[in-house]
């Protein structure tokens, strides 16, 4: 299965050529969150910043055995910031799923969740998991899972 394409409501941050998938419904923070990962510099965690693919809608591809995530061309290179407006921030065209973030109002979250979950997107299993926006370190959190996620796998037919 390849060159397969879907337009989702999400916003994606990437870090080198890997990249996650922000996911919330509309005022859950997910732009809230790209802005503060798009707002870290190197450090211990980064060996270098993150940075935004697509906010608010996004084009995923399958290419093989990977999921490849884009802007839509009107959209690339914007990030709305609730209160402030439409920002223009430099974006990579394009970077590998390797991890979902949905976003939930409540918890709990488990501390320390065995193997991640997967969900399946294109015929991929990818890794998933739950973030609470509004938390101090949600940002941080994205970002340490993102460089801790193992990369897509075709799902299983069992």
């Amino acid at each position: 299965m390849s060159g397969v394409v879907e337009r989702l409501h999400a916003t994606v941050i990437a870090v080198g050529k890997r990249c996650a998938l922000i996911r919330g419904p509309s005022g859950a923070g997910k732009s809230d969150i790209a802005l503060r990962c798009l707002a870290l510099g190197p450090s211990g965690l980064l060996a270098n910043g993150a940075q935004l693919v697509a906010d608010d809608q996004v084009i995923i591809e399958r290419r093989a055995s990977r999921l490849v995530a884009t802007a839509p061309a009107q959209l690339r290179g914007k990030l709305e910031v609730r209160g402030v407006g439409i920002l223009e921030v430099a974006a990579a065209e394009e970077a590998d799923v390797v991890l979902v973030a949905d976003l939930v109002r409540a918890g709990p979250i488990e501390r320390l969740p065995g193997p991640w979950p997967t969900i399946h997107i294109m015929g991929l299993e990818v890794p998933l998991i739950q973030l609470l926006p509004f938390e101090d370190s949600a940002h941080l959190k994205l970002l340490a899972a993102l460089v801790m996620a193992a990369l897509p796998r075709v799902e299983s037919k069992a």
